[in-house]
């Protein structure tokens, strides 16, 4: 690669500039010091040729490395190694009086900045300058990437603390329900089941039957949105929790839905169970909503270490590109639930239906890689990953 002759940036051109110089030859060094000035830049030249200086120096700052070929006991390309496996991003550029067009590919490849000859110094000025403004930038480059990880992770460990925070949140009201609520109705209903046993008025008893209806309607409905802010029926296990929610479906929209499982048991770590259950009842919300399907199969197994856990609609599917909308929330919810026990969601449309599958790797240990504490889940309401 020939050396960069292009315009020097200012930028770096008006700042002091530490080089760092391998070379043996302190005629040579005081040749190009004197280049670099000539060409207006302001350098701090450091010249060495020993291995243990060099090993030393190459803990200090510079802004850049220009090294000799041919040195006493050792090359360039040795140099070249020291420094990449010291850690440092810096420039490196090889000057020699004499490199074979093999030997500057090498070095090209290795990772060096640029090479030239001694006899085209006057090319070494843009080109020192055009790879630490060309390294400058890798580095800031490196560093945003670092800090899009960084802010990737802080969103994700939000989402998690979020997630966590609402299910304790429904937990907390599905108990609410269950001692205030659901009590009162259970000693209204006894009251008035009493009345009904004493009262001899046709009229009283007409009122109290209906009283006696209303109140087992409510008694019935905080139970159901007891077992959706909380599902008690996880206890029993996640494939009778499936099931019984594949059950309720069916009965509640008249959609026939079938369950199979690869295991009538399944010993699964802390956390997974909740997080499968909640995508199930999302994505049977959102084909009850949005489906106008006829027929739901719901797969669930754990095979080669993986729970796997597959819905499948005969539907109208989703519209294409709707799920790149700004506002498609659902499915980012979906994969920020499956993300907090260290698993993904794939789904996939077409005009036969819609497919979504949840696969969540178990260790050996029965460890989730990253999880939610017990009890935690992911997100709340069954929010629509479906648009309309």
């Amino acid at each position: 690669m020939p050396a960069y002759s292009g315009p020097m940036p200012s930028t770096t051109a008006d700042r002091l500039l530490r080089v760092l110089h391998i070379e043996d030859s302190e005629l040579d060094h005081q040749l190009i010091c004197a280049q670099l000035r000539r060409a207006g830049l302001q350098v701090d030249m450091v010249r060495t040729d020993s291995l243990s200086e060099i090993n030393t120096a190459l803990s200090e700052p510079w802004d850049a490395v220009i090294s000799d070929y041919n040195l006493p006991g050792f090359s360039g390309l040795y140099v070249l190694d020291l420094l990449k496996a010291s850690g440092r991003l810096l420039p490196f550029i090889l000057v020699s009086g004499e490199i074979g067009e093999d030997t500057a590919v090498a070095a090209m490849r290795t990772g060096a900045s640029d090479y030239l000859l001694k006899k085209d110094l006057a090319r070494l000025a843009p080109a020192l300058l055009h790879a630490i403004e060309a390294n400058e930038s890798r580095c800031a480059r490196i560093a945003a990437d670092q800090e899009l990880l960084k802010s990737e992770q802080r969103l994700h460990e939000l989402a998690g603390h979020l997630q966590t925070s609402i299910e304790m949140e429904r937990a907390a009201i599905a108990r609410e329900i269950h001692d205030d609520v659901g009590g009162s109705l259970t000693a209204l209903k006894f009251e008035l089941a009493w009345i009904n046993r004493h009262a001899l008025d046709p009229e009283v008893l007409q009122h109290v039957e209906s009283a006696l209806e209303t109140v087992t309607s409510a008694i019935e409905s905080s139970q159901r949105i007891m077992q959706n802010l909380r599902p008690a029926i996880l206890e029993q296990g996640l494939v009778a929790a499936v099931q019984w929610m594949a059950t309720s479906f069916e009965r509640r929209t008249g959609i026939v839905t079938t369950l199979r499982t690869s295991h009538e048991q399944m010993q699964l770590p802390v956390g997974v169970p909740l997080v499968a259950y909640r995508t199930a009842q999302e994505a049977l919300t959102n084909v009850s909503k949005h489906a106008s399907a006829t027929r739901v199969d719901i797969e669930l197994s754990v095979d080669s270490g993986v729970l796997t856990l597959e819905l499948s609609d005969n539907g109208v599917g989703i519209a294409p590109g709707a799920l790149a909308k700004a506002r498609s929330f659902g499915i980012r919810g979906l994969h920020e639930r499956a993300a907090t026990v260290g698993g993904w969601v794939d789904l996939s449309s077409n005009s036969k239906g819609v497919s979504l599958i949840l696969s969540v790797p178990l260790s050996a240990d029965g460890a989730v890689p990253s999880g939610l504490e017990d009890g935690a889940s992911a997100i709340s309401d069954a929010s629509a990953w479906r648009p309309s």
